[in-house]
């Protein structure tokens, strides 16, 4: 059998279908390249493997596909594990401020016990960072958790987040009570500044205002977390943020907390068997949030689901 007909089988037998299987590709293939080598490993077997529409595995490709579903799955945890004879590598995603806060110091305590490793960073919103992942572009994230990790990957709630609103310090807002009462009154006039749609934070807020019968029309939306504070000090509106232990507090804008919205979880992600040097570094991110939040350990509920 052709390997490279078997590994587009694969995913699309993962994805659940042959346009889905194009768009988490790890590499550019069209939609009629993939179908027309699945119609020649269909030929070639003499049977049909899967139905196209709906999508559904028939027995012998739901046969296949366990067979050949552990050998591509292992091929990242296998890659890690050569290159641990040589040199130690750690792909990781973060948020900025955790790039340039937090990570730096946790990241020589890494590298004190792993010399020779490399590092490679990169920052990113949350659906770019579960993207890479499931393209196996990284190894390693700092993200926002919502429900079950997604198959194949571990992961680790370390810190909750409430939900924040910013003002300058000079606003006739007060109390997050008092801008409630300007969006029912349809008095206020300054638009929400705010990462993506797609991302926990506005579409927490966004649900909770609904709850509420409310919406918030007017929006100014940045790509990080990094630029809501600096557009709501130059006056663009009111910023939508987190309440992250350990920042230093601006001494221009006024921090309310968003009443009656559950706080989101930080947590690590990461994909199969941590390496000695993945594991080493969870050790660390530990025992770093527990000195800065001054609990000792991550502040969180870590009852299943939450």
């Amino acid at each position: 059998m052709n390997i490279h007909h078997l590994e587009l089988f694969y995913h699309v037998a993962r994805h659940g279908g042959i346009m889905e299987a194009v768009r988490h590709m790890p590499y550019g293939i069209q939609q009629p390249a993939v179908s027309g080598q699945l119609l020649q490993l269909e030929a070639h077997l003499g049977v049909k493997l899967f139905r196209r529409r709906p999508f559904e595995l028939l027995p012998p490709g739901a046969e296949l596909y366990g067979f050949i579903r552990p050998f591509f799955e292992g091929l990242g945890p296998m890659e890690q594990r050569l290159r641990t004879g040589a040199d130690q590598s750690l792909r990781i995603a973060a948020p900025v401020m955790a790039l340039r806060d937090h990570l730096p110091r946790v990241l020589q305590a890494v590298r004190a016990r792993f010399p020779r490793l490399q590092l490679g960073l990169r920052s990113g919103t949350q659906p770019q960072v579960e993207s890479w992942l499931e393209r196996q572009e990284i190894d390693f994230a700092i993200t926002l958790l919502e429900g079950q990790a997604a198959k194949g990957l571990q992961h680790e709630p370390l810190l909750d987040l409430p939900l924040v609103l910013l003002v300058p310090k000079a606003s006739r807002f007060r109390r997050y009570q008092d801008i409630l009462e300007a969006l029912a009154g349809e008095s206020l006039d300054e638009p929400l500044v705010t990462v993506g749609p797609s991302e926990a934070a506005p579409r927490r807020f966004r649900e909770h205002l609904e709850g509420l019968s409310l919406e918030w029309a007017g929006r100014v939306e940045v790509t990080d977390l990094e630029l809501v504070d600096a557009y709501v000090r130059h006056g663009f509106g009111i910023g939508l943020g987190l309440s992250i232990p350990g920042r230093p507090a601006d001494r221009d804008l006024r921090v309310l907390p968003v009443e009656g919205v559950p706080p989101l979880r930080l947590g690590a992600v990461w994909r199969g068997a941590p390496t000695d040097a993945m594991s080493a570094l969870m050790d660390i991110l530990r025992e770093h949030v527990g000195r800065v939040t001054g609990s000792g350990g991550p502040a969180i509920d870590r009852r299943p689901g939450r």
